[in-house]
């Protein structure tokens, strides 16, 4: 029996190879990229942090694996990760399809210019066979974008103190913050206070401790080769004079009245700088403690501060106080700013105002108009409009106010604006509204008033398709639903004896058709049956492309014999717009598509049954050792030990598996054999997992180390006579090889 499985077995290895020979099986290993120097600069030193930029971006990989031979058309691919480690999204940084013999060879590669981090890193990918190297080191990599000296200044106003110094009084505090940098809020910053490294990475701080600030940008182990250490502001700190201005907080001034300011500290020789609105109005004056509001002037309300500096006194700026008109009221005209007037047409104005007993005067181009003495004001001509606005009632003296213009025009066209009203987006959505959505009066000047609030309901529409007029589309609004009505749309409109056009919109609707591509197999492997796509819809008069990976492969064949791994897709011109079908993925073939659930090498206890089962393939067929067909299912019960072969298809490619089978052994080695012929236990019988196995070797030493045995596919022949033993006991030692690697070892107890 056992001899007959050894010679089964080697048929059924012999088949196996065959098969697996045909179908390209691979079984490369790829290492793990690592650092290299770069040829073209000096020193053979491996780089150990990337730090790119404008001026230098050439970074070099070394990469080896074992063959066998990847495919011919195999490229490999060198990766990147995230900021993480992570590849669930990597970069491509290069790619070679010249290397398929080199098994040691660099990548050069260029490092993107979106780059910041400590824990970037690199992998190797090949495309035929699919294989992925092992993950590099995480290493620091950072393009530097911006290598200037950065200006920080109060607020990132891009004032530098003089000297560098600011002054905090009173516990307060100061924010810095660089002025000089685009996109500052995208980058993370390193601050110093006197040389020490402060915790805030971002991109202002806030201080109020003294010292000396400055800051760089963080590029982790490349910061000190991007040169970004910007200036020294020195924070100093001082303790408050209690600087306010006098008087109450809120002060009123009647029209032409002034009113004077006085900060509460003065006669000391101190510099004085008065703001309004935070810009400075006077100063910085030594001596200047007042500053005169002249409500005669305009604009003269707001926020007034103070500011002192000076020898021994710590530089502050006072409480604000607010100075506002008294008597002072508001008037909104209730109307545009531009009005347009149609032939035979008049317009009301009319006017709001907050003044208690109010009067009104309006004019037409600066000339008061006769009688028009009320809130409001009818208008039949073309000019310019505003009232004055007396507040009899106030507590100052009564002086009017006029209000802002209005320009009464006379259109000499009109035009229309139309648009897309929801989600529309071109050959994706079913369907389209259009509508008007501004109307512009245009003047003999060619400035244009927005008039849609007053004529949108005046005008008569007209929608047009292609030019032509579409059937009961008379309103301001037009839905298309059809493909056929894909085309260039317009609106018309008509007004007196005016007439308005609008603006172009392109329709293009997707067609409501579903296409469908098929395929025959999406496992591509060497030597197999052909993978064809074939389309749901009829492609014999369509305009049509194959597109593979994105990239238009065909644009005649009715169906796509495949060539290679990729995406397939199939895209059909329908009224100016794609029908896109669903995408095929063709996968390289690749063994690990077969799972078994056990391992391919079973060990069963005899007059039992052992179940394996495979899965991941679309058939099965497992065979003897006279290659018989025992069963096509995915699974098979082994009773018996031997070699069977297993062979499962993918579409058109086939993985083979042998499976051995052997019985448990139920015994251990023996230690003692007694040889006195009364066929009992004469000879040293090993459990099958050591006997009859070609590829075993067992050896027997005496005691002095002399060896007096030795056998390959041991027969339980030992001893084959009993007359070399001259003692009633003898101990001998036993060693059992595989390929030279040690199984068992132990000693033989003979008795006579």
């Amino acid at each position: 029996m056992k001899q007959s499985n050894s010679t089964y077995s080697i048929l059924v290895l012999a088949f196996a190879f065959m098969l697996l020979a045909t179908q390209g099986v691979q079984a490369q290993v790829l290492y793990k990229p690592e650092p290299a120097a770069n040829p073209n600069l000096g020193g053979n030193s491996p780089w150990t942090a990337v730090c790119a930029s404008a001026g230098f971006n050439q970074y070099y990989v070394s990469f080896n694996w074992d063959p066998p031979l990847v495919a011919s058309n195999n490229e490999f691919v060198l990766e990147l990760s995230d900021a993480n480690g992570y590849f669930s999204s990597p970069t491509e940084l290069a790619r070679v399809s010249d290397k398929n013999t080199t098994f040691d060879f660099k990548f050069q590669f260029a490092l993107p210019s979106d780059i910041r981090g400590d824990n970037f890193k690199f992998r190797v990918r090949s495309t035929s066979p699919a294989k992925t190297s092992p993950a590099s080191d995480a290493f620091s990599m950072y393009f530097i974008d911006y290598n200037s000296p950065l200006l920080i200044s109060e607020n990132g106003s891009g004032n530098i103190p003089a000297g560098g110094e600011i002054q905090i009084c009173g516990g307060g505090s100061v924010t810095l913050k660089p002025h000089n940098i685009p996109n500052a809020g995208t980058y993370i910053y390193n601050w110093y206070r006197s040389g020490t490294l402060l915790a805030e990475k971002t991109e202002s701080i806030t201080v109020s401790e003294s010292g000396m600030y400055y800051v760089e940008l963080d590029y982790g182990d490349c910061s000190g080769s991007a040169n970004t250490l910007s200036n020294t502001i020195e924070i100093t700190t001082g303790s408050s004079s209690g600087l306010a201005i006098n008087g109450t907080s809120n002060i009123s001034i009647c029209p032409g009245e002034t009113h004077l300011l006085e900060a509460n500290i003065s006669g000391e020789g101190l510099t004085y700088k008065w703001y309004k609105d935070g810009s400075v109005v006077s100063g910085p004056t030594v001596d200047g403690n007042t500053f005169t509001v002249d409500a005669g002037t305009s604009g003269f309300e707001g926020s007034y501060k103070v500011e002192i500096s000076g020898s021994g006194v710590c530089t502050e700026m006072s409480n604000p106080v607010t100075v506002s008109s008294s008597g002072s009221f508001d008037i909104s005209l209730n109307n545009e700013e531009n009005i347009v007037l149609l032939p035979a047409q008049t317009k009301t104005l009319s006017v709001s105002t907050t003044a208690s007993n109010a009067t009104y005067q309006w004019y037409k181009n600066n000339s008061a108009i006769t009688d028009a003495t009320s809130s409001s004001l009818e208008i039949d001509g073309i000019g310019e409009y505003y009232v004055k606005v007396t507040d009899n009632g106030g507590p100052c003296t009564p002086a009017p106010v006029a209000s802002s213009k209005i320009n009464v025009v006379a259109p000499n066209s009109f035009e229309f604006v139309v648009d897309y009203v929801g989600t529309y987006t071109s050959c994706e959505s079913v369907d389209a509204t259009l509508s008007l959505t501004q109307i512009y009066a245009v003047g003999n000047n060619g400035n244009k008033t927005d008039v849609t609030a007053d004529l949108q309901n005046s005008f008569d529409y007209q929608w047009k398709f292609n030019g032509g007029d579409v059937s009961a589309e008379t309103s301001k609004t037009i839905t298309v639903s059809d493909q056929n009505g894909n085309g260039e749309y317009t609106l018309f409109g008509t007004i007196d004896a005016f007439e308005a056009s609008s603006n172009k919109l392109q329709v293009k609707l997707a067609s409501n058709e579903t296409l469908q591509i098929t395929a025959n197999s999406t496992v591509l492997c060497e030597g197999g049956e052909a993978i064809v796509l074939e389309s749901t819809l009829d492609l014999t008069d369509a305009s049509f492309e194959w597109k593979k990976d994105g990239t238009v492969v065909d644009t005649s064949s009715t169906s796509l014999t495949v060539t290679g791994t990729g995406v397939y897709q199939l895209v059909i011109t329908s009224n100016d717009c794609p029908l896109v079908s669903n995408e095929i993925t063709i996968s390289a073939f690749d063994e690990s598509l077969l799972v078994l659930d056990k391992s391919k090498d079973l060990i069963i206890i005899e007059g039992e049954t052992q179940t394996l089962t495979a899965s991941g393939a679309d058939s099965y067929e497992w065979y003897d050792a006279g290659n018989n067909l025992i069963s096509s299912s995915s699974f098979y019960d082994f009773a018996e030990e031997g070699e069977y072969l297993l062979i499962a298809y993918f579409g058109t490619c086939t993985v083979s598996k042998v499976i051995t089978v052997t019985y448990r052994d139920m015994f251990a080695i023996p230690n003692v054999i007694t040889t006195n012929g009364d066929g009992i236990n004469d000879l040293w019988v090993l459990p099958n997992t050591y006997s009859r196995d070609p590829n075993v070797l067992v050896t027997i030493f005496n005691e002095r180390g002399e060896q007096v045995f030795s056998q390959a596919g041991y027969e339980n022949n030992w001893p084959q006579s009993t007359t070399s033993f001259n003692k009633q006991s003898m101990i001998f030692y036993y060693k059992i090889t595989r390929g030279g690697k040690s199984l068992k070892q132990g000693t033989i107890t003979v008795i006579k």
